[in-house]
């Protein structure tokens, strides 16, 4: 049975819509998401605009600002919802890891 599209978001996903908390140009998104996990999570180019595109499709933003081939892009209420919600799975995911291991455990 496949997956329902955005049941979870992969790292990029996370990253770009958190990015778009304020309007942003799309080439700018690349900058953000490195200086935010600090060199972590990279997102390549063909990822980040079929990610775009696909969120646009799925109403998670919105186009705010055409200007040539620049685009600029916010994050709607829907899209904040399911960024919440993928939040809320990851808490708790870490609440499970806690749980299991122990907080502050030593390795």
């Amino acid at each position: 049975m496949p997956r329902a599209k955005f049941q979870t978001l992969t790292e990029q996903m996370f990253y770009v819509l958190l990015c778009l908390r304020e309007e942003c140009y799309g080439i700018d998104i690349f900058d953000k998401v490195s200086a935010m996990t600090q060199g972590r999570v990279t997102v390549g180019s063909g990822t980040m605009y079929n990610l775009l595109e696909q969120f646009l499709e799925a109403e998670m933003i919105q186009e705010v600002h055409v200007d040539g081939r620049r685009r600029s892009y916010l994050l709607t209420d829907k899209g904040r919802e399911r960024l919440d919600r993928e939040y809320q799975r990851l808490r708790a995911q870490a609440a499970d890891y806690e749980r299991i291991f122990g907080k502050g455990e030593p390795r």
